[in-house]
């Protein structure tokens, strides 16, 4: 009986039926070669190609897919709040469907989260690193926008915005709910977790150019959107991380002990299911 630690590869796709198809499969030859038990949960984010069905394809020849059909709105953010919503692993990675993030470096991230991290940043942007075909104009926006968080949030992290990485299971559902739609959800998970003094771990990872296909990804449109969960979060942190961190003990603890948080509720509304006084039963939640 295999007893290593449960890998959930969630892969948020939208359109990427020239993609998804091999992406899935390389991921899986790789991980079964390191012997690493595994599922997959795929949010195909209203694709109007092909991806379901390759996707449905790959379920009908047993690999342990989980498929989320999301409804609109669509964007990056929702389908992999779905992905997070829809895992059972004791890690959990996030990885595009274009396959431009390494597949070798997804056991880099299990290593690191069984040697007691909680979280692992890849990045594209340190000593051991690949980068191939990076677009110019995207590459100045990462640099620049990552440069100013790391002043902001003094952190050594440099590759914040990148949404190859690799989380516990506690861990990323103690930051949950989530609430970015779109590419913003990189930092919303990064920042989450470096402000609340989790165990991070930084590796070097490689990432490629896509080879069909074109990223959705518009610089100007998702500026706004990346400053507001900035600052929204700079914000937390500059005045009310007491109170952030009291929630977030509170619902760590919960996690980790399998336990409900307990709030004992009394009622004296006069419901159906209540007993003859007039009190109902006392519940927890």
């Amino acid at each position: 009986m295999n007893s290593q630690p449960l890998l959930s590869v969630c892969i948020p796709a939208h359109n990427e039926e020239g993609n998804i198809g091999r992406t899935i499969d390389v991921i899986s030859q790789t991980l079964m070669r390191h012997e690493i038990p595994y599922e997959f949960v795929i949010s195909n984010d209203n694709s109007k190609d092909g991806t379901e069905q390759i996707i449905r394809a790959k379920m009908a020849q047993g690999l342990p897919i989980v498929l989320v059909n999301r409804r609109p709105p669509g964007g990056f953010g929702r389908a992999v709040r779905s992905c997070l919503q829809n895992f059972r692993g004791d890690f959990v990675v996030i990885v595009m469907a274009d396959l431009s993030d390494e597949p070798e470096d997804i056991i880099k991230y299990y290593k690191a989260l069984k040697d007691g991290n909680d979280a692992v940043f890849g990045s594209r942007f340190m000593k051991g690193a690949v980068v191939k075909d990076y677009p110019f104009i995207k590459l100045i926006a990462n640099r620049v926008g990552n440069k100013l968080i790391q002043l902001m949030f003094r952190t050594r992290h440099n590759d914040l915005t990148n949404a190859f990485k690799g989380y516990r299971a506690d861990a990323v559902r103690s930051i949950m709910p989530l609430y970015s739609s779109h590419f913003n959800l990189t930092i919303e998970l990064s920042l989450g977790l470096m402000i609340r003094n989790f165990k991070i771990a930084t590796v070097p990872v490689n990432w490629y150019g896509r080879n069909w296909g074109r990223a959705n990804f518009k610089i100007r449109e998702l500026g706004r959107r990346y400053f507001a969960t900035l600052f929204k979060l700079y914000a937390e942190r500059l005045f009310i991380m007491d109170d952030v961190m009291t929630e977030h003990d509170m619902k760590l603890e919960s996690l980790r002990s399998d336990m409900p948080s307990v709030e004992e509720v009394i009622s004296t509304s006069n419901h159906e299911n209540n007993t003859s006084n007039g009190w109902s039963r006392v519940c927890r939640v």
